[in-house]
């Protein structure tokens, strides 16, 4: 319960902070702490001896993880973790060999994982959901007294191969462009079978099963977060001193091509060699979709070409992002019609 009401009174205290969620787009770094449930353990054998009945009962731990990553401004971000979950043991079902009654030691695993995720549109107006899978290699050091009878102690460190599942939800903090607060569950399973030396035998205790249940609280930043939109104003009277660049995107895409590319740097360029108030960076499309889908798309896009100004070296703050849906049509056409024009994102110096 009391955990229960730590994560609420950190989701209240967050929420007038939600900034508009956007997608994750070139380098961030994330890290996040928690609770570690694990499953009971399996003693396959003993000295050489089969102990099919024997399953380790573990405390419920803690876990802590830092990952450095890669978006790629559709949804797709890859990942390289680093992690550690801890449990105690506390007892045992049906020990064997008969008379041991009890259990105490502990339980560290640690290692690296690559990860794949993919972030869903946002539910809201900031709160992101996505999911994962990851593989990795896990090394699993056990101290553990009672084992094998009273005094006896199983001790070491070997490595599996592991695997895991993620799904969790991101929210965008307005108070510090670029960071988001995730909360996730993951799912962490090691393979084969594991052995650790008895030290008043000099045998081989063989373990097998290692499965883990997680539940993080987390930060990410990431490092090119384009600036949240704001809402579209009334049209200004026509600006005399102007400069418009356009940047053009292939139909129901909001990626940048080659050439779309080479103009947003052309238009990072001239911003070093002019003065500006302020840059608009406006998202549009053709008629071919519903309003409200190209609403959404127009934002992307613009998402798109503001982080690649960022990157480029456009101060974050100088841009102003307005979503413009179909509503502002470079060649006028009726709806349904594809027309490679209007899908268009337009960057105006003011």
């Amino acid at each position: 319960m009391r955990y229960r009401n730590i994560l609420l009174a950190t989701a209240i205290v967050a929420l007038p902070l939600a900034a508009e969620a956007q997608p994750v787009t070139g380098l961030y770094i994330g890290g996040g702490a928690g609770l570690n449930l694990m499953q009971n353990e399996t003693d396959k054998s003993s000295n050489g001896k089969a102990t099919p009945d024997k399953s380790l009962q573990m405390t419920l731990g803690a876990t802590g993880v830092g990952s450095v990553g890669w978006g790629f401004g559709n949804g797709l971000r890859a990942e390289f973790e680093l992690d550690y979950r801890y449990n105690g043991i506390t007892g045992a079902v049906n020990p064997l060999p008969a008379g041991t009654s009890s259990e105490s030691g502990a339980e560290h695993k640690y290692g690296p994982m690559v990860n794949v995720l993919y972030d869903f549109n946002v539910i809201g107006p900031a709160l992101v959901p996505y999911i994962g899978a990851g593989a990795g290699y896990q090394w699993v050091t056990v101290s553990q007294a009672g084992s094998f009878g009273a005094g006896h102690l199983a001790t070491g460190t070997a490595g599996a191969f592991a695997y895991q599942a993620m799904l969790g939800a991101a929210m965008p903090l307005a108070s510090v462009p670029g960071l988001s607060l995730t909360a996730e569950y993951r799912f962490m399973g090691l393979s084969g079978d594991r052995g650790y030396s008895v030290a008043s035998t000099g045998g081989t205790l063989v373990r097998s099963d290692n499965f883990n249940h997680s539940v993080l609280i987390g930060l990410r930043y990431s490092f090119n977060a384009a600036p949240p939109p704001v809402a579209a104003a009334p049209t200004p009277v026509a600006d005399v001193g102007a400069k418009t660049f356009l940047v053009f995107f292939d139909w129901d895409k909001a990626d940048l091509t080659a050439r779309s590319a080479a103009i947003v740097h052309d238009a990072a360029a001239y911003s070093t060699s002019t003065r500006y108030t302020r840059i608009d960076v406006d998202g549009n499309t053709d008629t071919s979709g519903t309003p409200q889908y190209n609403m959404g798309l127009s934002e992307r896009r613009a998402r798109v070409v503001a982080a690649e100004l960022v990157r480029d070296g456009v101060p974050r703050n100088a841009i102003s992002m307005h979503a413009e849906g179909d509503t502002k049509l470079l060649v006028a056409t009726g709806p349904g019609v594809r027309e490679p024009q209007n899908r268009r994102v337009e960057i105006v110096f003011h």
